[in-house]
């Protein structure tokens, strides 16, 4: 066992975390620029893709959270040194892709209910409907891009998750320009070609992806050909591991977006000025998941190789990283908000008052933006450890506790919009704290808790 300089380490994370980050910073861009032509048909079009795709997203999130921890796994057994054991991971990654597929579409008919549900006019209904249908019907692409990007960043490769990533997301933005407007000779078909770009574009990322995965230099040190069984000890670990982090994205998303179905009952210019204070956001905390990926494979990789002394560098540097990142975000949306607001400006009758409500809400995104690094940073190093357990307990727990209080801001005491953004920034400084308190004193820093983590990858 070796221990390793701040520096050093330092080094190794950046080295490892900004691929990453220019991967997840193209895909923020590439739903930017999604929303971005939906403002340029109408309010109703931007206000449907935010609550379209945050809703498609929460239908997938429990398998992606699931098969995502495909990097933990691939990281502690590449540092344990068992190469084969990659690579199957990878194929029951794929297995559970597949298995999934009919339960997303059987999901599809309740869902697109829960727009009306919750009071949505019908022609919003049908905006969103279209959307989340379209994404959904793509969504094994989605799942089984999971499994081979996190193989990639597992075993410290990052540089092909940016290759296929910032190609897929190109070839999304050109598809979704020429869909939803009807250039280069296709038809114009406004969300739905919105949607359709992105399925299409995720498509062929993960055939680049496995392009990279059958070259013969990684196929022959992983096995890969060896690979293609069922190894009922890989999905347990899955079951065991990647369940409490799969439902903990499940129920938190869930949260989110009962919240912001709820928020815009307010009407369409507040889900409006939501969608716009969204985009920017996504621009942070997209790019810092990037981190969060990065940290949670570097922190794997020590614990399987036995050198978990090093984990307290590999925390000091991912918080050097991250709040100097969200600190330069947090200046910028909060000295030029009027400026980012406006670049959604579509000169309606209607934008003067959306633009009003977003400036101020950007104050909300600048004060949270940090305690969103602090999380993802932390919740790497934890995810990584194998305390996943704690994580969904303690998150599932605060965003529940904030939606209840949503429930009683906006339909019982039915308080104004900024009441319940304050409250939705109040959990995540909250949660914040919550963290880094289990990340200093938490019983996953337990020798012999590591000592069984370690000896399951030997």
């Amino acid at each position: 066992m070796s221990e390793r300089g701040f520096r050093a380490i330092f080094k190794e994370l950046s080295v490892l975390a900004l691929p990453i980050v220019i991967s997840q910073g193209a895909y923020a861009f590439m739903i930017f620029t999604d929303r971005y032509f939906m403002a340029q048909i109408s309010a109703q079009h931007i206000s449907a893709s935010m609550s379209g795709g945050v809703t498609s997203f929460v239908t997938l999130s429990l398998f992606l959270g699931i098969i995502s921890y495909a990097n933990a796994m691939v990281a502690q057994l590449s540092g344990a040194g068992r190469h084969s054991q990659c690579s199957k991971v990878v194929t029951q990654g794929l297995v559970l892709s597949v298995a999934a597929f009919p339960i997303l579409l059987l999901l599809t008919f309740p869902v697109t209910e829960l727009f009306r549900w919750v009071g949505h006019a019908e022609e919003l209904v049908e905006l969103e409907s279209a959307y989340y249908k379209v994404l959904i019907y793509g969504g094994v692409f989605s799942l089984a891009k999971a499994a081979l990007s996190s193989f990639f960043s597992g075993i410290g490769r990052s540089w092909v998750v940016m290759v296929c990533d910032v190609t897929g997301v190109l070839i999304n933005i050109a598809l979704s320009y020429a869909l939803v407007f009807g250039h280069w000779g296709f038809p114009a078909m406004g969300i739905t070609g919105a949607a359709l770009g992105t399925v299409i574009a995720t498509a062929i990322t993960l055939i680049l992806f496995l392009c990279f995965y059958f070259r013969p230099a990684i196929a022959e040190l992983y096995g890969v050909a060896q690979s293609w069984m069922i190894d009922m000890g890989i999905l347990r670990k899955f079951v065991r591991y990647g369940f409490p982090s799969g439902l903990e994205s499940f129920m938190n998303v869930v949260t989110f977006n009962l919240f912001l179905l709820m928020f815009q009952n307010y009407g369409t210019r507040e889900g409006a000025a939501m969608a716009i204070v969204f985009n920017w956001d996504l621009m942070s905390f997209i790019s810092m998941i990037g981190l969060h990926i990065a940290v949670m494979s570097l922190a794997g990789r020590y614990i399987g190789s036995g050198e978990s002394q090093n984990l307290n560098r590999v925390i000091a540097a991912g918080f050097s990283i991250a709040l100097t990142v969200t600190a330069i975000f947090a200046i910028t949306f909060a000295t030029l908000a009027a400026s980012l607001v406006g670049v959604f400006d579509t000169g309606s009758e209607d934008f003067e008052q959306i633009s009003v409500l977003a400036e101020a809400m950007m104050l909300g995104l600048a004060c949270y933006v940090i305690a969103d690094g602090i999380n993802l940073v932390a919740s790497g190093v934890l995810r990584g450890a194998g305390d996943t357990r704690w994580l969904m307990f303690a998150s599932v727990s605060v965003h529940w506790a904030m939606l209840v209080a949503q429930v009683f801001i906006i339909k019982v005491w039915q308080l104004g919009p900024m009441v319940s953004w304050w409250t939705f920034v109040a959990m995540l400084v909250c949660l914040a704290g919550l963290y880094l308190s289990r990340l200093r004193w938490g019983a996953w820093r337990s020798p012999d808790r590591l000592a069984k983590l370690v000896s399951e990858h030997h």
